[in-house]
């Protein structure tokens, strides 16, 4: 199984609420979350864009006014190492800990290394494999990010056709993951909520294979496979 990580592991979008909210307090003010999360996906997706989330300094200076936060270097640079504290969902460390019983988890993540290193120990370090920008030279949703890791699963005697690619993002895993072959599994996170969050909106939903709102209903579904396979 291969997973992204930011939006389908670890919680982001609470992360960056969580963060503004405090500086917002601080300067005796307050903000609306998803009008915050709708600032910084309008940020966060512009030509200027940087490596994730070293990009949140230059994100934090254009959303900080729109919200009525101060502008301030200090601050931004808060804002990107409050990933470091970035908490998992619920259900992520003990859903992952159930399937890497039954098979080899891969983690996709368009972070950079030294934040998935503490993603890592968040979700209780799962993961078989991992890889970043940092050694595939590009982000999701670029196809090439896919190929370096197909490569790495037939060095080590596997196939395409063998992973199930889980994620939460539409525009960055589930429509490419489709137009490349996969088996893919929707985790819609922002089940019961509008819009698409922090994350951008594709142009064009795609189905996936499987779709669960949360990664624990994931886990059962396989266990539950596995029980009704057994003899």
């Amino acid at each position: 199984m291969t997973f992204d990580v930011v939006g389908t592991l670890i919680d982001f979008e609470s992360g960056i609420k969580g963060c503004l909210s405090e500086i917002a307090t601080e300067a005796g003010t307050a903000i609306d979350g998803e009008q915050a999360l709708a600032l910084y996906r309008a940020a966060r997706y512009d030509e200027a864009t940087d490596l994730f989330p070293d990009d949140l300094v230059r994100v934090y200076g254009v959303i900080a006014p729109k919200l009525g936060l101060p502008q301030d270097r200090h601050l931004a640079e808060r804002f990107r190492d409050s990933a470091r504290t970035w908490k998992a969902f619920p259900d992520s460390g003990a859903a992952l800990a159930r399937l890497a019983r039954r098979y080899k988890l891969i983690a996709m993540t368009n972070a950079r290394r030294w934040a998935l290193d503490h993603f890592e120990k968040e979700l209780g370090a799962p993961f078989y494999a991992t890889f970043t920008p940092d050694e595939t030279g590009t982000e999701k949703p670029d196809p090439a990010f896919f190929e370096a890791v197909f490569a790495y699963v037939a060095v080590d005697g596997g196939s395409k056709a063998q992973i199930l690619h889980v994620a939460q993002s539409q525009y960055h895993d589930i429509g490419i993951s489709r137009k490349l072959g996969l088996t893919n599994c929707w985790i819609e996170r922002r089940h019961g909520q509008k819009g698409y969050g922090g994350t951008i909106e594709p142009a064009e939903f795609t189905k996936p294979d499987y779709h669960f709102i949360s990664l624990a209903d994931l886990a059962d579904a396989v266990e539950a496979e596995a029980r009704s396979a057994m003899p």
